[in-house]
């Protein structure tokens, strides 16, 4: 997508406030990790309600996808043998797709290094702080 990219409006909703959800059953094992680490940090933002858990599911199952096809092409090599000589792995598709949608679904969630500005955790520090006294 060309250009600036629109700032992220929070808007009111159903955030639950009293504790982070628990990772959906049939996630592999890379992808609750990520659901566990990347959960409560959008918990910790108040950004983590119904309307963003399906996204959040989708972001967890590609991080899981890309890691596994990451795996395979570690365990195989990056080139393998076809019919007519050296061929790039097979997962090296699906590798590229997975790596694009964890992009995509992390900029939606507000993951990115662009987006995480808009979203700290920390009180902004004062650069007067200190200097009036």
């Amino acid at each position: 997508m060309k250009g600036g990219k629109p700032d992220l409006t929070v808007i009111e909703g159903d955030f639950a406030p009293s504790k982070c959800p628990a990772p959906p059953p049939g996630l592999s094992d890379e992808a609750r990790k990520e659901w566990k680490r990347v959960a409560a940090v959008l918990h910790r933002r108040q950004l983590l309600g119904d309307d963003t858990m399906a996204t959040l599911e989708a972001y967890c199952r590609a991080v899981g996808a890309m890691r596994q096809y990451s795996a395979l092409m570690d365990a195989e090599g990056h080139v393998v043998e076809g019919k007519n000589g050296p061929a790039s792995h097979p997962a090296f598709k699906m590798l590229s797709i997975a790596m694009r949608d964890v992009r995509l679904y992390a900029a939606e969630l507000g993951l990115t290094p662009q987006r995480r500005g808009k979203f700290t955790d920390a009180p902004k520090a004062d650069p007067w702080e200190g200097m009036l006294a």
